[in-house]
């Protein structure tokens, strides 16, 4: 099995696509905006993802947080709001914040399982700061790490109830990073004892089976690699200060954070200890070279990837889509009635 999870180009498989896939046998592959235009365009596609592999436990992922964040968009499909809107609830009532927060998930999570798909990339542990760059932003559950693992661990809670496996991301923490890694490599000068308050969220989370690096340069810890392609920080601080030990994935591997080409960029995040590469534009050029250089799965990685495929469940009993809507939208009333 390839270390690699591939986008997707189009509404369907080309011919291309499905005997690279066939050939690659990738860990997996995600969605975007590009290959979601109806609920049965989107059904037949990740059916026949399953199709080529001939099995039901695949990572079939999706970046689909709400507010700017959705690859799923309406009318075809439910609104979301961002994280922010949990953050605001918080400070007026942490319970409900909770709650909404595991109760929207669930919803989103239900949808996305009817979809076929089995990941979701959600939701941000990233503790926002003043100087945040706006590639967080609303979407950060919350200032304090407190706050940010109790909404974290509802929306993962949430998504688990509809059978959908959400995510760390983006480890060790993007909150002190004052630029968009989509397009520039942060570097981050806070000292080991302030990151401290970055990587509490993760930590109390680290039994999660499934987790995202950043691409960002920790200064205290590696001054001259970002943590997807730093050694040291995956293995001293990932692996052992948060103590996660579940499948890493790479952040996308073409954000312009990452020097050299995108076949170099997956080797030396491989390399690195990062178990599988996500390469997201869907290039054919890229992918094979990934399969070709990118090695086969190492063994750890396969039992960890297991573990992600054990947690793909189906969903649990419950109130329907509509149900759990209305009950979020009752409680983040709390907060706009407040603020009113």
């Amino acid at each position: 099995m390839t270390p690699a999870i591939f986008g997707i180009s189009g509404l369907e498989l080309s011919a291309d696509e499905r005997a690279f896939f066939k050939e690659a046998d990738p860990a997996g592959y995600i969605l975007f905006a590009r290959n979601c235009e109806n609920k049965e365009q989107l059904r037949k596609l990740t059916d026949d993802l399953r199709a080529i592999h001939g099995r039901d436990h695949l990572i079939v992922s999706i970046d689909q947080e709400g507010g700017r964040v959705a690859r799923m968009k309406p009318p075809e499909w439910q609104r979301y709001p961002a994280g922010e809107a949990f953050a605001k609830l918080w400070d007026i009532a942490p319970a409900s914040a909770i709650e909404a927060a595991r109760v929207n998930a669930e919803a989103m999570g239900r949808e996305l399982g009817e979809m076929g798909i089995t990941v979701d990339y959600h939701a941000p542990f990233d503790v926002r700061r003043a100087e945040t760059d706006d590639v967080i932003g609303d979407r950060a559950l919350g200032s304090d790490p407190m706050q940010v693992a109790a909404l974290g661990r509802a929306v993962l809670d949430g998504m688990g109830r509809a059978g959908i496996v959400g995510c760390l991301k983006h480890m060790p923490g993007h909150g002190r990073a004052t630029c968009d890694s989509h397009k520039a490599l942060p570097h981050v000068t806070a000292s080991e004892e302030e990151l401290e308050i970055d990587i509490e969220p993760f930590r109390t989370l680290s039994a999660h089976p499934l987790g995202m690096s950043a691409h960002i340069v920790f200064e205290a810890w590696d001054p001259e690699n970002p943590a997807t392609l730093s050694e040291t920080v995956i293995r001293e601080v990932i692996r052992g200060r948060i103590g996660f030990d579940g499948l890493l994935l790479s952040d996308d591997i073409d954000m312009q954070a990452l020097d050299g080409t995108i076949p170099e960029r997956s080797v030396r995040a491989l390399e690195a200890g990062c178990d599988i590469v996500l390469n997201c534009w869907a290039k054919m050029e890229d992918q094979i070279a990934i399969a070709e250089r990118g090695g086969t799965m190492r063994a750890k990685t396969t039992e960890r990837l297991a573990r992600v495929h054990a947690a793909m469940r189906q969903p649990q009993d419950g109130p329907d889509t509509a149900e759990l809507l209305a009950k979020r939208d009752a409680l983040l009333a709390i907060a706009e009635e407040r603020a009113a």
